[in-house]
């Protein structure tokens, strides 16, 4: 689920939804602005994902220091 793996492509898994949600954060926006920016390239791409999924790669990112949520803005980490 996190990894890909045999049965989970990389752009299914949290990783692959991870680095384009990552991708989509060139400056801060908020979450529901994060997830309509991926969810249009991920329809585009032809792998849409559910609000669910997208929700556990923030959860994901959050908890490895990947994004940050600051005043409602959600942005990558500077290290």
């Amino acid at each position: 689920m996190i990894l890909p793996a045999k049965h989970l492509p990389p752009e299914r898994s949290l990783v692959g939804i991870g680095a384009d949600i990552l991708q989509a954060l060139s400056h801060p926006k908020t979450v529901s602005e994060t997830w309509t920016s991926v969810r249009e390239r991920r329809i585009q791409l032809g792998t849409p994902i559910t609000f669910d999924w997208f929700v556990l790669a923030v959860s994901w990112l959050y908890a490895t220091s990947g994004v940050e949520l600051t005043d409602g803005l959600l942005h990558t980490r500077q290290r």
